[in-house]
């Protein structure tokens, strides 16, 4: 099969096509052909040597892709209510950006109806991280107000539309005036242009001084601090990335005095068992969402596979609102 390879760390020169025996699916694992792959801001990392593959796993690049079923466990896909031939999306902890690629049954979800392979491939990483985060770890409830730093990334045009179709208020920051309005337009309550006005005093001024009550944070570093002292009590802040450093300094006497929580994860090393939970989850109760057009996929731009350097590069260059994605 052609797959997307990392030659050496380093720049996106370094992603190369090139030919790989075709993977096969073990014990609980179907065989995907690939139409779509996803890129994700852990696809760099890794190209850059910064995020470990984890044992078992793939070296070749990718968390998600669309396709179909050629092959599989037959049992695993009973369980997860697929056979031979079904469109899927499915999160994979490694080697996406290849024609053929090797998913636990449990982590696939069909295609939603109405949705091409393209928009399909967009879905899985965001969709995972968003709901395991925001709703299983922060607990945010409808009515809540959820702070997302960096609204227009792929996580963020996912998390402003699956907290408002959820019945949360969103408030989000981004990096340009353009962004903050395609923010709003997605759905997003409030934007904040993080580069001309203070996002503590906003998210302040924005909840009559109550503050936000989870901040999705996926800078760390001296964010945190702030996001302390914009939190109301019983906030919580959920970590799942770490772009600004992971040194942080914040006051512990806010903490104690007003029940704060300062959480984070990451979903790539989980097992299946705790994925699958979340895979059921998101069938159950965000799938009919995506399927009304509540929520809907944001695909910035598409590139043939042989191209994936230049993704990678317009990833880079944080000029895009939404996702980027690989066709094959």
């Amino acid at each position: 099969m052609q797959a997307i390879a990392i030659q050496a760390y380093g720049a996106p020169e370094m992603l190369q096509l090139t030919t790989c025996p075709d993977p096969v699916a073990g014990t609980g694992e179907v065989l995907i052909r690939v139409a779509a792959s996803g890129i994700n801001r852990p696809d760099v990392l890794q190209r850059k040597g910064h995020y470990p593959v984890p044992a078992g796993a793939s070296e070749l690049p990718g968390l998600e892709v669309a396709g179909e079923i050629v092959a599989g466990d037959t049992e695993a896909m009973a369980a997860a209510g697929l056979q031979l031939g079904d469109k899927v999306c499915a999160l994979v902890a490694g080697g996406g950006y290849a024609e053929l690629c090797v998913a636990p049954a449990a982590q696939c979800l069909p295609v939603p109806t109405g949705l091409d392979m393209v928009q399909a491939a967009s879905l899985p990483e965001t969709f995972f991280t968003v709901w395991s985060n925001v709703f299983d770890r922060a607990r945010l409830q409808p009515g809540e107000t959820l702070l997302v730093q960096g609204g227009s990334s792929g996580i963020g045009v996912t998390a402003i539309q699956m907290a408002k179709a959820l019945g949360a208020r969103v408030i989000v920051t981004a990096g340009s005036d353009d962004k903050c309005e395609a923010c709003v337009k997605l759905g997003a309550d409030h934007a904040i242009n993080y580069k001309t006005h203070d996002f503590v005093e906003e998210a302040k001024r924005l909840t009559d001084g109550k503050g936000v009550d989870v901040v999705l944070d996926m800078v760390a570093g001296d964010y945190i601090a702030r996001e302390v002292e914009c939190l109301a009590d019983d906030g919580r802040i959920v970590i799942i990335a770490i772009q600004g450093g992971t040194k942080s300094g914040f006051n512990a006497g806010q903490v104690l005095r007003r029940r704060l929580t300062i959480t984070g994860s990451t979903l790539r090393p989980r097992p299946v068992a705790f994925k699958a939970a979340i895979a059921r989850a998101l069938r159950e109760k965000v799938w009919p969402l995506v399927e009304s057009g509540a929520i809907a996929p944001v695909i910035y731009r598409t590139f043939p596979a042989a191209q994936a350097a230049e993704a990678h590069a317009l990833m880079e260059s944080n000029q895009h609102i939404g996702k980027i994605v690989l066709t094959w």
